[in-house]
């Protein structure tokens, strides 16, 4: 029995044991909780740097969470080649963009730059001293002589020209050669450019050239470009003889650029620039870009002959006459379709020493016929003073063969 309760008495201490055990330890758990919540909260502050992208974000004790962002220098590009200027900005990042100025230059541009300054503006003056003309010329010496067409200063009183900075200078004529439209120009100046020449007889048909002058005698040096295209053109001038030996552009040439330079891209003078044809000999029409300059061989061997001797020596036949064509041949019914008919023949000339008269017409000389292709002065002019040539003569029904030896003539 005392067994018994002994045993009971055990289990029931064992029991509230257990039973205090559990209660404490609950008890010790909530207070540890309630403490905890009370407690302030633990965070993190992350740095995170751009400037090593590669690299692990560092952990540090904080309140808060920051980003920090890179200082401006570190993001800010270094510009190549980029156009405009511009400035970006921002609260925290600044980018300036810089130009790269960039110069162009092309074969024409150095052959503008070369020829340029030797490039002058011809001013034509009449008896009041009002401008009556313009046009164009290039210096090509030392002296100061300069090359201009010879319509650009017939009837003049005055001449002036216009320098490639505005500088206006009198200028005097040293002579001139109607049959080839070329005129030598005298300045008393240092000149700010010389030209030099190239040589025409190896131009081809599509070579660039180059053309300058004053279009209107206001735009001075205006340049425009085009090609070769043709050589050896004549163009009949309407007063009984043509033009030869011509170089035929596209370049633009305008009223005013007469007697300027036509150049090739090494800068040399190849041609003078001498007119432009709009129309042509069907109808109405009219062309565009068809500008003929003086070859620059021609040029040369005239303006050699003014400077040295102030005229250019032609052989001289000492006649008065008129041309004669298919139309004139059937209006007056003459014997021949080409030729030139004898009105004046001159006291003492070439031409009565050989025998020709008045009424006679000239058909050929040398057994160069005279026709569309070959006009009377173009023939005559081919040959030189005291040169002794055949002229083929028809009068009236007859048909002579006479000697006659040239003379000379100054123009």
């Amino acid at each position: 029995m005392r067994s018994t309760q002994y045993t009971l008495s055990i289990g029931f201490i064992v029991l509230l044991s257990a039973i205090l055990g559990g209660l404490s330890g609950g008890s010790i758990v909530y207070l540890t909780q309630n403490n905890n919540m009370s407690l302030e909260p633990t965070s993190e502050k992350i740095i995170l740097s751009t400037n090593n992208p590669t690299s692990i974000p560092t952990l540090i004790a904080s309140p808060t969470i920051t980003i920090v962002p890179p200082t401006p220098t570190q993001i800010s590009p270094t510009p190549t080649n980029i156009l405009p200027t511009q400035s970006v900005e921002n609260s925290s990042i600044t980018s300036t963009i810089e130009t790269r100025s960039i110069q162009i230059t092309t074969a024409i541009t150095e052959a503008v730059e070369i020829i340029s300054p030797a490039v002058v503006t011809v001013i034509n003056l009449g008896d009041s001293g009002t401008q009556q003309g313009s046009g164009s010329g290039v210096i090509f010496s030392e002296s100061g002589h300069i090359i201009t067409n010879d319509h650009v200063i017939s009837g003049h009183k005055n001449l002036v020209v216009v320098l490639v900075d505005g500088t206006t200078i009198p200028a005097v004529l040293v002579g001139s050669d109607t049959y080839a439209d070329v005129a030598v120009l005298q300045v008393d100046a240092i000149p700010p450019g010389i030209a030099s020449f190239g040589n025409s007889d190896v131009l081809r048909p599509g070579e660039t050239v180059i053309a300058i002058g004053s279009p209107l005698g206001d735009f001075k040096n205006t340049v425009t470009v085009g090609v070769v295209s043709a050589t050896g053109r004549s163009v009949d001038t309407t007063k009984g003889y043509q033009l030869e030996d011509l170089i035929q552009t596209d370049a633009a040439i305008n009223q005013g650029n007469s007697g300027g330079p036509l150049v090739n891209l090494a800068g040399q003078v190849i041609g003078i620039n001498t007119l432009i044809v709009r129309g042509g000999s069907f109808g109405n029409s009219v062309a565009e870009g068809l500008g003929f300059a003086v070859a620059s061989n021609t040029v040369g061997a005239i303006s050699d002959q003014i400077v040295n001797y102030g005229s250019v020596a032609r052989p001289y036949l000492g006649v008065n006459w008129e041309s004669i064509n298919p139309r004139i041949s059937w209006v007056y019914n003459l014997p021949v379709e080409w030729g030139i008919y004898i009105t004046r023949v001159a006291e003492n000339s070439a031409a009565q020493k050989s025998g020709i008269k008045a009424g006679d017409i000239i058909v050929a000389l040398d057994d160069i016929p005279l026709n569309e292709d070959h006009p009377f002065i173009n023939v005559l002019l081919s040959y030189e003073p005291g040169d002794i040539i055949t002229a083929t003569v028809v009068r009236e029904e007859t048909v002579l063969n006479l000697t006659i030896k040239l003379g000379e003539s100054k123009f």
